[in-house]
């Protein structure tokens, strides 16, 4: 590769580009006023537009594209050739799913209707999503027919673009799909029951199990094809011609002992009275996680195929995304990077999420070598959702480079049909709001903020088992947990409160027991990350202490890596629930593993406080702790330790004068203002305003 990526952002030919970037729809605006767009992006800061390619607007029939020939608007070589001038790279998103509020996502109309490709209910039904100002069936991302229209298209793209790829024209980084959570139908039982997708669920049981005795066995003998052995679905079934080897599903109630494969089929509802039973709902679960990984991996051969690849891979996860099945150990298998969407109104739960959010992509982002990237950062809104005031898109963008963001894309930089507030209008001219955003370029830019760290000596452990339990056990169907996360709800809200013989609601506390200590940390200043997933690892390393949480199951690679923290001089508590089960919730003797560990049943207010505080002090902890109490701070440093820049953010209704501690006496300047401030006595004395972050860069 000429083009290579690091924690700072890109590497081109040697020179290091900065992941800022702002998108621009051509097709949606006149060709006449692309260069004034581009040129207006590049005045902001920006070093990359951020391009999607839509299937659907250029496709005139199957297997013929219109690429400018009929249409001046559909001319995206032009169009990058034109960047390319300005000096501008790019970044290219050919989908397939794009989203960007049009109809179908940017599928052509006739393969969402295509009934091969649509992904199926459990009773063999297309699987629809209301989307303004239609609903659609939403394709299958396990279906043969889909992933073949899928290369098609972008073998026919791949003959345009080929030529634009660096070091020969200006594309450095290639988008595999868009927010692949399932096309927002992610309930665990949604979707998908496609022969295809039934085919491919038997093979990821098979490659784990290794025989239909293991798979019975973990079980617990169970009949696992149940609710889906009726004529009418074997019928629809045979209708859908599934090109996997597997047959249909047969009829259930025979020895277990001699099932066949093709006996196989997935849960369509919880029903598990036991934990016992819970292997073969946390299976559906991580088939749906692995399902997206593989086909992702299938888009990217077809990308590399079409003379699309040598440049490196990147795939945006949604907000919410702990709620769906886009499993980041698992996507940074087969793509590059993965960055984050932000949305959403200045508010302290939106602080609270968007510091747990962007602080585990940044411990991510370290330990793979990739930059922390917000692939969209929401700058203005679509018309059909609630209305954001432009001070709302500064904050959110601000307050994620506060808690470990390294770059982002402004989405939309330039304006366009169904959206309103971008800084740049359709014709290119600069709003007031573009000086806003070219002074934080600026600023990101003179204090070198990409190479600079936020150090987090806490780690807050949330395993994916966790997030798995949460999602099979969520209550309300296709209304998913991401809609309650979005709506500021979690799973204390959204999940069942079934005891399964334990005595407590097994998917409810262990996201609580979590959130008492974010709140106990908070309020002494002690900077911390997020650690979520399978993702771990080096994502532990040079932590002082971790607090993971368990309902009471605990996988033995997670406490491998447990052990091996504690070894290095960590100090680890799990809660709020004695580990007395595997991750598959098989009972398991932890005693032996468990002994160097802390563990807290406890997790009330009071108990965690106090817990924290003796913790902040035998542990010599960070604090950059805040007067009033409601203005939060953070620290980047340069890589020997010194702070460069401190965030403080406000996200209260009030103007206020912050006092915040950071152990130095420097001069400061306010990159937005141009203020000088100076900390005496290592304190810090700053006017802030409500709902907004100020950023103060060491003078």
């Amino acid at each position: 590769m000429t083009v290579t990526l690091g924690t700072h952002g890109l590497t081109v030919d040697g020179t290091d580009v900065p992941l800022l970037a702002g998108a621009v729809h051509y097709w949606r605006l006149e060709p006449a006023d692309w260069r004034s767009a581009l040129v207006s992006l590049r005045s902001l800061g920006a070093r990359l537009v951020d391009v999607y390619v839509p299937w659907s607007v250029h496709e005139r029939a199957p297997g013929v594209l219109d690429l400018g020939e009929q249409t001046p608007a559909h001319d995206v070589v032009r169009f990058l050739r034109m960047a390319e001038e300005v000096g501008l790279l790019a970044i290219v998103r050919p989908g397939p799913h794009i989203n960007a509020e049009l109809t179908y996502f940017g599928i052509p109309e006739r393969v969402v209707w295509d009934e091969r490709c649509q992904a199926r209910t459990p009773r063999g039904n297309p699987v629809m999503l209301p989307s303004p100002p239609r609903v659609f069936p939403v394709p299958s991302y396990a279906s043969e027919a889909f992933r073949g229209e899928v290369a098609r298209f972008f073998e026919l793209l791949g003959r345009a673009l080929a030529p634009l790829v660096w070091p020969r024209g200006p594309i450095v980084l290639v988008q595999i799909d868009n927010e692949g959570a399932m096309y927002f139908r992610d309930g665990a039982y949604d979707q998908d029951y496609h022969p295809d997708a039934l085919a491919l669920y038997r093979g990821f049981l098979r490659a784990k199990y290794g025989s239909l005795g293991a798979l019975t066995h973990a079980y617990g003998a169970r009949l696992v094809n149940e609710g889906l052995d009726s004529q009418a679905w074997a019928e629809e079934a045979g209708r859908l011609k599934p090109t996997g080897v597997e047959a249909a599903p047969q009829p259930a109630f025979q020895d277990p002992n001699l099932l066949a494969w093709s006996d196989v089929a997935p849960p369509q509802a919880f029903e598990a009275s036991s934990t016992e039973e819970l292997a073969r709902y946390l299976d559906w679960a991580e088939f749906h996680e692995q399902l997206l990984a593989d086909t992702f991996a299938r888009f990217r051969e077809a990308l590399v195929a079409a003379g699309l690849g040598g440049v490196p891979t990147v795939h945006n996860f949604p907000p919410a995304q702990e709620t769906t099945p886009l499993n980041a150990a698992r996507i940074v298998e087969v793509v590059d990077m993965i960055g984050l969407d932000y949305y959403g109104k200045a508010s302290e739960a939106a602080r609270r999420d968007i510091a747990r959010r962007t602080s585990e992509l940044a411990c991510h982002a370290e330990h793979r070598g990739f930059p922390a990237f917000a692939c969209e950062m929401g700058v203005g809104f679509p018309p059909f959702f609630p209305p954001l005031d432009e001070r709302d898109s500064l904050f959110t963008v601000m307050c994620a480079l506060a808690y470990g963001l390294r770059g982002y894309n402004l989405y939309m930089a330039v304006d366009r049909d169904r959206w309103l507030g971008a800084p740049i209008d359709p014709r290119g001219r600069r709003r007031s709001l573009a000086d806003d955003y070219e002074k934080l370029a600026r600023a990101l830019e003179r204090s070198e903020f990409f190479r600079l760290r936020r150090r987090a000596p806490v780690r807050l452990v949330m395993p994916r088992s966790e997030r798995r339990l949460a999602r099979v056990m969520h209550a309300f169907g296709p209304v998913s947990g991401a809609v309650f996360a979005v709506m500021g709800k979690g799973v204390r809200e959204g999940c069942l409160e079934d005891e399964l013989g334990l005595g407590y609601p097994v998917a409810i506390e262990a996201d609580g027991f979590l959130a008492s200590f974010e709140e106990a940390l908070d309020g002494r200043g002690v900077p911390y990350a997020f650690v979520g997933g399978e993702l771990r690892g080096a994502a532990l390393d040079g932590a002082s202490w971790i607090v993971c949480a368990t309902s009471g199951g605990l996988h033995q690679e997670l406490v491998a890596e447990l052990r091996q923290a504690r070894s290095r001089g960590a100090r680890v508590t799990v809660g709020p629930h004695l580990p007395r089960f595997d991750g598959a919730w098989k009972a398991h003797d932890w005693s032996a593993s468990l002994e160097e560990f802390e563990v807290v049943l406890r997790h009330d207010p009071a108990t965690v406080d106090t817990l924290v505080a003796q913790h902040v002090d035998s542990l010599g902890l960070p604090r950059f702790a805040c007067d009033p109490s409601f203005v939060h701070a953070t620290v980047h440093e340069s890589l020997d330790g010194v702070g460069r820049v401190l965030f403080l953010v406000n996200s209260s209704a009030e103007d206020t004068v912050a006092r915040c501690s950071v152990g130095l006496d420097a001069g400061w300047m306010d990159a937005m203002t141009g203020a000088e401030v100076r900390s005496r006595e290592g304190t810090v004395e700053a006017r802030v305003r409500r709902r907004s972050v100020s950023m103060l860069v060491r003078a």
